[in-house]
C-alpha cells in the first residue's frame, strides 16, 4: 500500500502483514507490580542518573488495504506498547532505538535477521512529574522534564 504524499510531506510503503512471519519470545518479567512502585523507581533514577531518554518506533502494516500499527504484549498482562524503551545514557537515539528492535522484534536467529531502517522522528512527548501523563509538549512552568519520549517511523 502506497499513498502519494503532497508538497513537504514524506511518503511511506505499507506491506502487507501477510509478508511478515510473527513468532512468540519468552515474556519479560515485569520489575515492578504496581504503578506506585513503577513510578518510585523512576524518581530514584532521575535522582541519580536525570531525565529519562525513551525511543518508541511506530511499525505499520497494511490489512485489508488498511494501515494497522504493530504493537508487542507487556509480559503477562493485557498491556500492550510500542517496540522501544530506555537509552543507556549518551546513547544515540537511532542506535538504541535499532538495539530495541533487535531485541525485541528481530528473531533470535543471526541468520534470519535483517538490519532495520529507521525513519524519521515524527514526534516527542514530555513526561514533566512522577506521574503517568504525557504531554506533546514540555509545559512553559517545567525547566527539566523527567522522562522526554521520541517516535520513529
Amino acid at each position: 500500500m502506497h499513498r502519494g504524499a503532497g508538497a513537504g510531506q514524506a511518503a511511506y510503503t505499507v506491506f502487507p502483514v501477510g509478508n511478515y512471519k510473527f513468532g512468540a519470545k519468552q515474556p519479560k518479567p515485569e520489575k515492578d507490580n504496581l504503578t506506585e512502585q513503577r513510578l518510585l523507581r523512576m524518581k530514584q533514577k532521575y535522582d541519580a542518573e536525570g531525565v529519562r531518554r525513551t525511543v518508541d518506533a511506530i511499525l505499520l502494516v497494511a490489512e485489508h488495504s488498511h494501515p494497522h500499527v504493530l504493537l508487542l504484549q507487556y509480559g503477562q498482562s493485557h498491556f500492550f506498547k510500542l517496540p522501544g524503551g530506555k537509552l543507556k545514557p549518551d546513547e544515540d537515539e537511532v542506535a538504541g532505538l535499532r538495539r530495541k528492535l533487535e531485541l525485541y522484534v528481530s528473531p533470535e536467529s543471526e541468520l534470519l535477521r535483517s538490519p532495520w531502517d529507521i525513519g524519521e522522528c515524527v514526534g516527542c512527548w514530555s513526561r514533566p512529574n512522577f506521574d503517568t501523563v504525557f504531554y506533546p509538549y514540555t509545559p512553559p512552568h517545567i525547566t527539566r522534564p523527567k522522562e522526554v519520549k521520541k517516535l520513529f517511523m
